[in-house]
């Protein structure tokens, strides 16, 4: 791991989960009203909010492993 985990790195991560899951909100509303426009808007932002997440823990050295492949130690 390249950055210690400590009181900023976690307010960071709190930070971009909550970014996440406001994201995540708005899509499932749009999902909710069937508005399809509104719907592909809102997965644009959460999709950019997963990828500055990944993003973080990577630059951080945590690794993150590709779909189906089993975690490395």
């Amino acid at each position: 791991m390249h950055q210690p985990i400590d009181d900023h790195f976690l307010l960071q991560y709190r930070q971009l989960l909550d970014a996440e899951d406001a994201a995540f909100d708005e899509v499932e509303h749009a999902c909710e009203e069937g508005n399809r426009s509104h719907f592909d808007e809102e997965m644009v932002v959460w999709q950019t909010t997963v990828a500055k997440k990944l993003s973080f823990l990577t630059n951080a050295g945590i690794d993150i492993p590709a779909r189906g492949a089993p975690p490395s130690r």
